[in-house]
């Protein structure tokens, strides 16, 4: 049987991590796989989160299975979390997964069984993992221009001219907040004209919000998703607890689905819990059973607000302090960008080969397309990372 495959090659971002832990250098640094880092380049426990585990392990009775909808104090929780407490969520569903990888995964495979015939447009460029997920599935993809590497900035009207190329019923996989890998998003101005031009085509939003509370806030980071919401007849959302409760193992995500009106939601949420439970049966309970304490607490609500805002703050501190130390060291502008993206990634512009030189010579790690981890940085540090890129361009 296995003789009539080969090998599958390597995950770039993840073989970077066995490079980097296999590297001797003291002075190595690793920006590659994307999960936050404190100031001691160590992922830690939020302490809400702590807490939360604590209530849990000293109140739970049994560990026998929630559903395939998982913890539903959980999806009303997110729910509000992500369109706001005052929402009308009459026309809303959700249900837990595992991970914003396994939420993207069931809207995919619930779409390809509502839209089989649909292209999914696609930002140039997107997340690695989304076209391998979106073709798993069954779908085609196409991309819709989006990044300037020149400028650092988002093309917004390319992006509207490459949406008009889609046809009706065809699928717009967007970033709502913290454009991965680049960090440039759109202003909420320019979401405007996108989201009437999804309304006159009849083009279907699929909002990836994986980066809740990293941006500019975590009502500003939700700002695109309700918009969208207060627009369009439907829509679906695939979001994450990994970043902003810091439970990457955990695999905690959900799926959102807006219906034109309640029997809507009601009957696509019925194929995506059919779809997990062919992918997995059941979600996994312990952390997002931790967040709903949270988000159901005020005071570790609160906590959690607090700590979260501490690492955004680190990292739009990191960017800023990142694009002074690449202007001292090249004497040119040409970084400046770095300071106004936002969220946990942003893009160099160098080369493969520049990269490599940066991993070779100087011991630092990042994807191939430079695409570097904001939260791996360290603040006494940059001038000697600033150095390095200027030293391979």
């Amino acid at each position: 049987m296995f003789e009539t495959l080969s090998a599958a090659p390597p995950d770039k971002i993840l073989n970077l991590s066995i490079l980097y832990k296999n590297d001797a250098r003291p002075t190595k640094m690793d920006l590659g796989v994307g999960v936050y880092k404190n100031s001691q380049g160590a992922t830690v426990i939020m302490r809400a989160v702590r807490e939360a585990e604590k209530r849990l392990y000293e109140s739970q009775t049994t560990k026998t299975y929630v559903g395939m909808a998982g913890d539903e104090g959980f999806n009303k929780a997110m729910l509000q979390l992500v369109f706001g407490k005052k929402a009308d969520l009459s026309r809303m569903f959700a249900c837990q997964t595992a991970g914003g990888s396994g939420a993207l995964r069931t809207i995919a495979d619930l779409l390809a069984k509502a839209r089989p015939d649909a292209t999914i447009w696609l930002s140039d460029p997107t997340w690695a993992n989304h076209v391998p997920i979106l073709k798993a599935a069954g779908f085609k993809t196409a991309t819709y221009p989006y990044f300037d590497p020149a400028s650092g900035t988002v093309k917004a009207d390319a992006m509207l001219e490459g949406l008009k190329q889609a046809k009706a019923g065809d699928i717009t996989l967007l970033h709502g907040c913290c454009h991965n890998p680049t960090g440039a998003n759109l202003t909420i101005q320019q979401w405007a004209p996108v989201v009437d031009l999804l309304v006159e085509r009849d083009l279907f939003p699929f909002v990836d919000l994986a980066y809740q509370g990293f941006g500019d806030g975590l009502e500003e980071d939700a700002a695109a998703v309700r918009l969208l919401a207060s627009k369009v007849p439907e829509m679906a959302v695939a979001t994450s607890c990994s970043k902003n409760f810091s439970v990457y193992r955990d695999r905690v995500g959900a799926v959102i689905l807006m219906g034109k009106d309640a029997e809507g939601a009601k009957i696509a949420g019925s194929q995506a819990l059919a779809t997990t439970r062919v992918l997995y049966s059941m979600p996994p309970d312990h952390a997002a059973a931790a967040v709903r304490i949270i988000l159901e607490d005020d005071a570790l609500c609160a906590d959690w607000k607090s700590e979260l805002e501490a690492m955004r703050l680190r990292m739009l501190n990191l960017r800023k302090g990142f694009a002074e130390a690449l202007r001292r060291q090249s004497n040119s502008s040409r970084f400046d960008f770095i300071a106004d993206h936002r969220g946990m990634f942003s893009r160099l512009g160098l080369t493969e080969a520049q990269v490599d030189r940066l991993r070779d010579e100087f011991g630092i790690y990042m994807v191939g397309d430079s695409r570097f981890n904001v939260a791996g940085l360290k603040e006494d540090r940059l001038d000697d990372l600033a150095k390095a890129v200027v030293a391979i361009l």
